[in-house]
């Protein structure tokens, strides 16, 4: 059976409160299967607040299986599979297909659906990660889609770039696109560098930067 291609995933640093409605799952379950070490997010800095984590998109594909696999079988039978698996596997919960039949768990690692934990089987569900692919990657960019209104205006929140102010709807400082400018980049080659810019954010911020000196001036 092929594979998912899970090398060409798209990467986005995604918070704690963006996978939770991403997967259904509770905060508080991610924060115990971080401590416990049975999923743990690609980059957790220890910052103290629920931005503290970021979860790639991988992460977030591995997470929703489990969350699948959660409804049909116990934390303990998924903890004895991943330990089995993550022996043999890079991100096995993100690059295996996983299949439920009663409370079994059924994993396939090349030569067919393979039982890891005993139980009484029934009827078998797939559950394959291609499918999982796809849904994330649309409710990703179903997600990270600015609405009309964020074009050209800016935002601040402390648990967001380090309370900087950013363009609302991303994580990048006004800052950052002022110092482009002043650099002699165009409001097109800003946007080059932050796609998910606008010309219309460039040229609000660039404005923003020079009322407020004018007015220091003034």
């Amino acid at each position: 059976m092929t594979q998912p291609d899970t090398e060409n995933m798209p990467v986005h640093a995604l918070t704690t409160e963006q996978v939770c409605r991403l997967t259904g799952l509770s905060e508080s379950r991610l924060r115990y299967w971080n401590k416990t070490g049975f999923f743990q997010p690609a980059v957790d800095p220890s910052v103290h607040g629920p931005y503290g984590a970021f979860y790639s998109f991988r992460d977030v594909v591995g997470l929703r299986t489990l969350a699948v696999l959660r409804d049909k079988t116990s934390l303990q039978s998924l903890r004895k599979i991943g330990a089995y698996l993550q022996e043999h596997f890079d991100d096995p919960w993100a690059s295996l297909r996983f299949y439920t039949s009663g409370r079994d768990v059924l994993v396939d690692m090349g030569n067919g659906p393979v039982v890891l934990v005993p139980g009484g089987a029934q009827h078998v569900f797939d559950i394959g990660l291609v499918e999982v692919i796809g849904d994330m990657r649309s409710a990703v960019e179903s997600m990270r889609r600015r609405r009309p209104e964020q074009i050209g205006t800016f935002t601040q929140h402390r648990y967001t770039a380090h309370n900087q102010v950013v363009v609302a709807g991303t994580r990048i400082p006004i800052a950052a696109v002022w110092a482009y400018h002043q650099a002699g980049y165009s409001p097109e080659a800003i946007v080059e560098q932050y796609p998910r810019l606008k010309v219309a954010d460039v040229e609000a911020v660039v404005d923003h930067y020079l009322n407020d000196t004018a007015v220091r001036a003034g």
